[in-house]
């Protein structure tokens, strides 16, 4: 499996934080690049599917969905969730299209009626001989997990297990109890700008000063600190300003706090490939990204609050401003970077997570195996000292 980009161009993103630059400007606009990725980081990666409840909820038992560019089948028994390739045995139709559901107990490919259980044993094969193996032509299983009420597939089953995928992730998560808020909200933005520069923007406040004016307001911008532990993630916190109780346009809460959350801080956590997590002391916003084209993604922002809170708009219109505020941002660069005169460039100082972002993507790029292995073993190595200038 060839890297996307030649090692040569990879190499000034992986130098040591101080002398490394941002990724080639093909890593954002080609489509070949988004073709690999989607095969080999996405597929290869715990790409995040969305909410357990939103998936299957009201008796469904069957959803089709994509990792990257491998279409796996959901199936719910009772509490017990799993997938499968969603390729039918006999010719390979799909067995759902993306997005489809059924509340049936047996999956049915529409071609050719080979039924299966929804543990994927091969139930029936009309007008196949009798001596067929059914044992043998049941579906391809792949790893599918459930944390904190998000769903998780490992569409190649090469994967790290998910627990130490996440890290040192999920004790940061743990406070907030995510699983057993509710959903207050959500908005769907389609933006003209690759993934990867969203979750770079994610990762950095240096631009928040010049286009945040109502973020800045309620939270220091070069406050804070980023985290070096295991695991495919990146992240670090931002205090709140002394007058203010959480992030809103008026700093204060009109909702509830969540028990045992710590407050006086926001955590933002980005864990590769495709999922944002924002824990405020209140609520919990999430930012899962698709990528539609190398210049196009697909944005679905949800905003999850403690049982009781009635109105959630003190919290979504804060973001929404803030998330529009930074789509025009990702869109200019976007914009930028495809452009013929367009060279990467040096990070500052306080963007060490956009260099642990960047570097876990260009490891990525030359060997996902090795990258997540090295990442789920290790914490990443980038606190060095900035060169004197």
């Amino acid at each position: 499996m060839p890297p996307p980009l030649p090692a040569a161009d990879l190499a000034a993103a992986l130098a040591p934080f101080g002398t490394s630059r941002m990724l080639p400007g093909a890593a954002y606009t080609s489509p070949e690049v988004l073709a690999w990725e989607r095969r080999h980081l996405f597929a290869a990666a715990w790409t995040c599917l969305g909410r357990r409840d939103d998936l299957l909820a009201h008796g469904t038992t069957q959803r089709g969905v994509t990792a990257g560019d491998v279409g796996v089948l959901l199936t719910a028994a009772g509490q017990r969730l799993r997938g499968f390739a969603n390729v039918c045995r006999h010719r390979g139709h799909e067995l759902l299209p993306d997005g489809g559901t059924a509340t049936r107990g047996a999956i049915v490919c529409p071609y050719h009626g080979w039924s299966y259980r929804l543990d994927g044993a091969l139930a029936a094969a009309p007008r196949m001989p009798t001596d067929l193996d059914a044992s043998d032509h049941g579906l391809v299983e792949v790893p599918v997990e459930v944390w904190q009420g998000w769903v998780f597939v490992n569409a190649t089953g090469t994967a790290p297990p998910l627990p130490a995928y996440l890290g040192g992730l999920a004790g940061l998560v743990e406070p907030y109890h995510p699983a057993s808020l509710v959903h207050g909200a959500r908005h769907t933005y389609e933006i003209a700008a690759n993934w990867k520069v969203v979750v770079e923007n994610y990762h950095e406040c240096y631009h928040c000063p010049l286009i945040h004016p109502e973020l800045c307001k309620v939270s220091p911008p070069n406050s804070g600190d980023n985290w070096n532990l295991p695991g495919a993630w990146v992240g670090g916190a931002m205090d709140l300003r002394e007058h203010a109780e959480t992030m809103s346009l008026s700093g204060a809460c009109a909702g509830r706090f969540i028990d045992g959350a710590p407050r006086g801080t926001v955590r933002y956590l980005g864990l590769l490939p495709n999922l944002l997590i924002s824990a405020h002391p209140d609520y919990v916003m999430t930012h899962r990204l698709e990528p539609v084209a190398p210049g196009r993604t697909r944005i679905e922002c949800d905003w999850y609050f403690p049982d009781g809170v009635t109105d959630p708009a003190y919290a979504v219109e804060f973001w929404d401003i803030t998330n529009r505020e930074d789509w025009a941002a990702c869109e200019s660069v976007q914009r930028g970077l495809s452009s013929p005169h367009f060279r990467p460039g040096p990070l500052a100082p306080g963007e060490d997570a956009v260099y642990q972002w960047v570097t876990l993507v260009a490891r990525m790029y030359l060997d996902p195996a090795v990258a997540l292995r090295q990442a789920t073993e290790n914490p990443p190595s980038t606190k060095i000292v900035w060169p004197v200038m």
